[in-house]
């Protein structure tokens, strides 16, 4: 297998700045310019000059109902009306586009504070690789409570193991509280974060050599094309049904994998709402720290669905994890707190509890349909075992948090 000549970092830092509490309350909610308002408004070209400062280029975009899915040299840049995510691996430097960002949104969208901020990455494996205020996070949280007075920095799991970092901001003043409570769709975020990977996994995300020129297509074309064969390939195209699903991949040399993809997911969410979701994929596949992380804002069903569209959580991790085949892995579920005690005032068990027990029924039961990936006959099956779960509450955000590791 080919590799890079040194270690890549995999594991991704994730800024999401809120800049209103949902569409409705940008500035000209009311008069698009060719279908866009807010965010979504800002010239291409302006968010490269961003991204040229946090060290990474736009491969491609997709553009979607409610989204702009640009996918990058390293990782995805994804345009709300009123929020941006930004996603970046490697040693980019993420928080180093924050001031970028926030010069953007007030002279393109009159977009002049922030409404809310996130700030959250899994520990890093070579941290002493880290460029800027990445190399420590208390450095990254130096860097943050410079820009916001109202910030709070969470170490979740194990300090001297995996574990998840989040810094997040109280809601601005600019909403009152039980306006934005009323104002605001459910934010739903769930992410997948996969460690040693197997190596039938990790094989196909390797590529012996460029793809050959072909006459019909541009060689710039090539990647996306290979991209997306190999999504199919895998059958990454079958996590979300593919009608409902605009996909963008795009395959590295001499390896590497990244997707972005926009889902219509119509009125398959618990409150019966229609919405534009997203997934991304990203594959760092080199033995010694290959990675490969997926996160999705679909609100997706706790529970077992008989629905054949869109998967519920226990369906959706066994997906994911019979694709990848780590060794460990940590999953999130970060949730709007209205929505996760919504149940629990009903008498029943919040959103984050039953997510708790969906990923332990996908990962640990021998018969959950986890696939083993080898053409052994001895070859175990793959069960995982449970190291970590904790459930946190923060000022207006709930998170559920696990990993688990084979057995």
């Amino acid at each position: 297998m080919l590799s890079a000549s040194a270690p890549f970092e995999g594991p991704e830092k994730l800024l999401e700045v809120w800049f209103a509490p949902s569409p409705a309350h940008v500035p000209d909610a009311n008069r698009p310019k060719n279908g866009k308002i807010g965010l979504r408004r800002v010239p291409r070209v302006v968010w490269e000059d961003m991204l040229a400062v946090v060290k990474c280029k736009v491969l491609s975009v997709i553009e979607g109902d409610e989204t702009d899915a640009y996918l990058l040299s390293e990782s995805s840049l994804f345009v709300f009306a009123h929020r941006i995510i930004l996603k970046t691996c490697g040693t980019t430097l993420n928080l180093l586009g924050l001031p970028g960002i926030l010069d953007i949104a007030r002279d393109y969208a009159s977009l002049p504070s922030v409404h809310q901020c996130f700030y959250s990455r899994k520990s890093f494996m070579f941290p002493e690789r880290q460029l800027g205020p990445h190399r420590e996070w208390k450095d990254e949280v130096a860097f943050l409570d410079a820009i916001f007075p109202r910030g709070a920095a969470y170490t979740v799991g194990k300090v001297n193991g995996d574990h998840w970092l989040l810094y997040i901001t109280s809601p601005s003043g600019a909403v009152p509280p039980d306006i934005a409570e009323v104002s605001q769709p459910q934010d739903y975020t769930i992410e997948i974060l996969m460690s040693d990977l197997s190596p039938e996994a990790r094989e196909p995300f390797f590529f012996s050599a460029s793809p050959s020129p072909r006459d019909d297509v541009p060689a710039d074309q090539l990647p996306f094309i290979l991209g997306q064969t190999l999504s199919t390939a895998l059958q990454i195209t079958e996590i979300f049904p593919p009608h409902l699903t605009t996909l963008d991949a795009y395959a590295f040399s001499p390896c590497g994998y990244s997707s972005n993809a926009l889902l219509n997911w119509g009125e398959a969410g618990p409150e019966r709402r229609r919405g534009e979701g997203y997934y991304t994929i990203h594959v760092t596949p080199e033995e010694g720290w290959s990675y490969a992380s997926f996160e999705c804002n679909v609100p997706l069903s706790s529970r077992p669905s008989s629905r054949k569209d869109i998967p519920d959580i226990e369906t959706l991790v066994r997906r994911v994890v019979n694709i990848f085949r780590p060794a460990r892995l940590s999953l999130t579920l970060f949730i709007s707190s209205q929505h996760n005690n919504s149940t629990e005032e009903e008498g029943a068990d919040t959103t984050v509890e039953v997510a708790q027990r969906a990923f332990k029924a996908a990962l640990t039961s021998s018969s959950g349909g986890l696939e083993t990936g080898s053409g052994d006959p001895t070859d175990s099956q793959r069960v995982y075992r449970r190291t970590d779960k904790i459930n946190y509450e923060f000022g207006g955000y709930d998170l559920a948090f696990a990993s688990f590791e084979l057995r």
